[in-house]
């Protein structure tokens, strides 16, 4: 029969690839990213924590663009629900922050809140003023 004329053949070739690419790998979560590409990350604070809340709730506002470059429409009630969770953080670190950290969150929950009410006005056919 045609099948017993075959021989079974072994590539080790992809073994080695394999293993190439493992080392690869390991020395990239080892040394993080390649230079250039990202950067290293900031050091985990305070600020970072407002800043990552308050781009939520801008998408929410619909203030970002997709990754297909197109406009993303509000969801005020994403935007409100981080809004509020930003307000909150405000309630719980009261009398904890500095200066600096106090006055970001103030600044960033004015400029949010003033969004928001914007927005709403938009979304309701500019009614209000």
């Amino acid at each position: 029969m045609a099948n017993e004329d075959r021989k079974l053949q072994i590539d080790d070739d992809w073994k080695s690839a394999a293993a190439a690419e493992k080392e690869k790998l390991a020395a990239e979560v080892e040394g993080g990213p390649e230079q250039g590409e990202y950067g290293p990350l900031p050091e985990p604070g305070f600020l970072e924590i407002v800043q990552i809340l308050a781009m939520q709730a801008m998408v929410g506002l619909g203030g970002m663009r997709g990754p297909d470059g197109r406009d993303i429409p509000p969801n005020l009630e994403v935007a409100k629900h981080h809004i509020d969770l930003l307000s909150i953080l405000e309630q719980k670190t009261e009398g904890k922050l500095e200066e600096q950290e106090k006055q970001v969150l103030n600044t960033t929950l004015y400029q949010l809140r003033m969004a928001y009410v914007e927005t709403m006005r938009m979304a309701s056919g500019g009614k209000g003023r």
